[in-house]
Parts: structure tokens; sequence; C-alpha cells
């Protein structure tokens, strides 16, 4: 039977978020029910709230979900009652590139995890007062007490390892983490710059602590996340504004020029700033995404040296080993996410965006 639950919505472009009594439709066959323990915030969320993408308000936006399998579909194989489970991004399963270990570049990615608000079918998942509600956000509208969650976006879990610490692997993390490993794979003694010190940026720099990279330089404005950049594995750190990142890059790699770097800030002057700082055969990832239409100039032959830039969805990762393994190695201490996590109840949800905003919170997550 369709069950009630307190959900946070969004009702027009620019509102805040509203706690609220919602009702979400019985599981389809490849649907699970899920009570959420945490859920981390990420600027995508923002960014949808505040009317940046056409995703239907009033809606129920989440999609960095953590908790326990309560129920599910018929058709559902690869969960049971009782699981602990990270949520992540959904996909089709069936297309060139989910069935080549590609599920971030899914066909179907954009309707079934950003902007349709609905299921593959047209069906809704969550509703108020008889009227549907835009949901199946990432396949999972993970802003709420229970969430209706698509089977893909499942991915079962070590239950030993507290969950509020690892919600934000369903996004933010496995992105930055992803960036590093999965497109720049440094070889040894590469430099890494990393453009951008936020929950993204800082995964980033912890993924190419944990690679053969012997140089790791994170560019921010703010001094304390450039203090924490260092903690987490920053051989050198740039102040953003008081330093040319040119200039800086070249003194710090000897003239050379960085091998890798990854953007994170979604500010296009930034990204034309990385790619003229690459050295030869540099490449630079751009996973900050300004507002759709957004354009780069860059200097043609300056990327004739074999400079590349790729574009970056998710980390580019299969969730079903990456998620696991990055779990892994939070358990055991070398990925120190827990450096980034600040924890506030459901209902504080609106203190968590302002503090997101102001910057006085990397990753905000919410604690059911």
């Amino acid at each position: 039977m369709p069950l009630t639950t307190r959900a946070a919505v969004v009702e027009s472009a620019g509102a805040p978020f509203t706690l609220s009594e919602v009702v979400l439709d019985d599981p389809a066959p490849h649907e699970a029910v899920v009570r959420l323990v945490a859920a981390g915030l990420c600027h995508t969320d923002l960014g949808v709230a505040g009317g940046g993408l056409p995703f239907p308000l009033p809606g129920v936006l989440g999609h960095e979900g953590a908790g326990v399998v309560e129920a599910v579909g018929a058709a559902v194989t690869g969960v049971a009652p009782g699981d602990h489970v990270v949520l992540s991004f959904t996909s089709c399963g069936h297309c060139r590139d989910c069935r080549g270990g590609h599920p971030a570049y899914c066909a179907a990615w954009l309707p079934l995890n950003l902007l349709g608000g609905r299921r593959a079918d047209g069906s809704g998942t969550v509703s108020r007062d008889g009227a549907l509600l835009g949901g199946h956000f990432f396949g999972q509208s993970s802003f709420a007490e229970r969430a209706l969650v698509d089977e893909r976006s499942l991915v079962r879990v070590d239950p030993d390892v507290p969950l509020a610490s690892i919600a934000p692997l369903g996004c933010g993390v496995q992105t930055g983490v992803g960036a590093v490993w999965n497109v720049l794979k440094p070889t040894a003694g590469a430099t890494v710059v990393v453009l951008g010190a936020g929950a993204v940026g800082l995964s980033a720099v912890m993924a190419a602590a944990l690679s053969p990279a012997t140089t790791i330089v994170a560019v921010d404005r703010v001094a304390e996340r450039l203090r924490l950049a260092k903690e987490l594995g920053a051989t050198h750190t740039v102040e953003a504004g008081r330093a040319t990142l040119g200039e800086a890059v070249a003194e710090i790699t000897g003239g050379r020029g960085a091998d890798g770097v990854v953007e994170t800030t979604g500010d296009t002057g930034v990204l034309r700033q990385g790619v003229d700082a690459l050295a030869a055969r540099g490449t630079l990832v751009v996973v900050g995404a300004p507002p759709f239409g957004s354009e780069v100039a860059l200097d043609v032959n300056g990327l004739l040296g074999g400079k590349r830039v790729v574009g970056l969805t998710l980390g580019d990762s299969e969730t079903q080993t990456f998620i696991p393994a990055l779990v892994e190695m939070v358990k055991d201490g070398r990925l120190p996410l827990d450096r980034l996590i600040g924890r506030y109840a459901f209902a504080d949800i609106d203190q968590a965006v302002r503090d997101m905003t102001a910057g006085r919170t990397v990753k905000p997550v919410l604690v059911f």
C-alpha cells in the first residue's frame, strides 16, 4: 500500500525547503523502499531548487542518500530488507554505455536523474494531497524519511560503517575521486592541480594523495579550505586572487606545467586558466557545471601539444564496484571523509543550506 512519510519539499524555484507529509507510490518491480539514515546536501540540489534546471516543482530533491532497505519490488535481486545501502544515480542498464560499464553516460541519464521528475514510463513516485510532485530525483529523492528508490540507484554496503559517514559517496565524493582515478590516472611523479577546494575538489585531493602523483596543488580563495587541503594530502596550495594560476603552477613545476587538472568551480575563466596551465600531453577534467549554454574560448594552437579537455559526470564510476571500494577506504581511514562532513538534523535542512552557501560547512549531511 502507498506509504506516508515526511519530506523536504521545494514548492517553487527559489523557495526554501519545507517539511511536509507526502505519499510514496507502491514499489514498482525494480524499486525498493529505503528508510533514510542520512543524506548529503550537494550544490546540484541547490541549483535545481533555485530554478537553474527545469525539474518539475513542487518536488522532492536529494541524491546522496544512505539508509536501510525496508521493502523490495518483485523483481529486485541485488538487495533485501535489512541491507544497508548508499544511494547513487540511476541508469537504464541496457544502452551501449551502461553495458560497457559507464552508466554515468547512460543514453537516458538526463530524464532519469535530473530533469524528468518521473519514472521512465512517465508515472510518478511521490504525491501530496492527491497531486503528483516532482520525484525520482537521481532515482531516489532522498530528502525524505523514506524514499522509493530505483534498483540501479542502490549500492549495498558494509553494515559496520556508519551511514552518515558515507552518504556523500553517492555523488560528490565519487565524482572527485573518479576524476583522478578513472580519468587522470596519474603516473609516478605526476603533478595534479585541483581547482576549487569544496567537497568534490577535496575528494580529488584525497584521491591524488593515494595515487603515484608526487605534486598535488590545491587552489581556492578560502585560506581555511587550503589548510584543510594540506592536511588531506596537498603538497602545495595557491590562494586564488593572490597569484596567477599559470605563474604559480609554472613555479611549482619548474616551468613544465600540470600533468592533470581537475576543474570543480564551474567558472569558465578558471577553466581557461587551467587549460593554459597544462603541460604538454596534460589533461584537464571538467567537473564544475556552469549554467547551460556556457562557452569557453581556448587557444587552439596551445592545444596542439597534446593537451586534452575531458568532460566528466559522476566520476565515470560503475557504482556497484566503485562505491563499496570507497566505503572500505573510509572504514580503514585511508579516505578521511569525516573531515569534510558537518551533521545537521533533517529539520535543520535550511540551516545546512545557509552554512553550505556561506562556506561554513564543506559537506552538510542531514541525519534522520
